[in-house]
């Protein structure tokens, strides 16, 4: 099974040829874009095209009515796989439910993989709602950042193993960010006081890999997406960042290429 590793544009500065040469130099294998800050695809797919990146394609629906559109946009990229920002945690199961049967039936009309993010503020911001949620439907698929769910627990959430344990069986892409218990990114992964919380991502994250390699799988996808402030950590009364959001991407990057193997 083949690693891709995507580069989110999140946080990245320059023009948008800078941004993608910067991405195509360091090694990564596409980029992983948020379609509303997106170029138009007549802009941005001869550049990755001609330097051999592909593309995931990600985006809000907090609503039933947003998806729709929602799905027909993410199409106009071309996508290798498309993520989205599903509904809203103030939903009730009830009206969780009716936004996946609509989620799910749009879905069948696309011929790329689709997943939905396990992301705060989200349906799928929980284990316990998320468990709910896969038990209901079988063909409901995950990009996994587990970071937010460490956050929302205020804790390594290993009480929740049948939640994990189905979540990681249905990841179909990864958002590797290593969250805490007070924040959705550690300052800097590479950092001692830190190595717990690294280490409980990656564990998860190698279940994902087993578990993809072991259905046969010809590619497995994985975004170091760390986000610049004010998720990336700054010094009070300056805003100066306390490390390098590029350099920590791409250490996240390099680790990955050593974990799944």
């Amino acid at each position: 099974m083949k690693l891709l590793v995507f580069r989110a544009l999140w946080g990245m500065t320059g023009t948008i040829e800078q941004q993608i040469q910067q991405i195509a130099d360091a090694g990564y294998d596409g980029i992983d874009m948020w379609v509303d800050f997106a170029p138009p695809p007549s802009q941005l797919l001869p550049l990755l095209e001609a330097r051999g990146l592909t593309l995931i394609a990600s985006g809000p629906a907090p609503r039933r009515e947003d998806l729709e559109p929602l799905f027909a946009r993410l199409a106009e990229y071309h996508p290798v796989k498309m993520s989205l920002h599903a509904g809203r945690d103030s939903m009730t199961r009830d009206e969780g439910t009716r936004f996946f049967e609509d989620a799910l039936r749009l879905q069948a009309q696309v011929d790329v993989p689709v997943s939905y993010e396990t992301h705060r503020g989200r349906l799928l911001y929980c284990p316990w709602d998320t468990l709910f949620y896969l038990q209901a439907f079988d063909n409901l698929n995950l990009t996994v950042d587990y970071s937010h769910w460490v956050n929302v627990c205020e804790r390594l959430p290993d009480d929740q193993a049948e939640a994990l344990d189905l979540a990681n069986r249905r990841a179909r892409h990864i958002h590797g960010r290593v969250g805490y218990e007070e924040g959705p990114q550690v300052p800097d992964p590479t950092a001692a006081e830190f190595q717990y919380a690294v280490a409980w991502h990656e564990r998860q994250w190698r279940r994902i890999w087993e578990h993809r390699r072991d259905a046969n799988e010809s590619e497995f996808t994985f975004t170091p997406e760390y986000g610049p402030p004010s998720y990336l950590h700054t010094l009070p009364h300056t805003n100066v960042p306390v490390a390098d959001l590029w350099n920590i991407c791409l250490w996240a990057a390099n680790r990955a290429r050593e974990l799944f193997v």
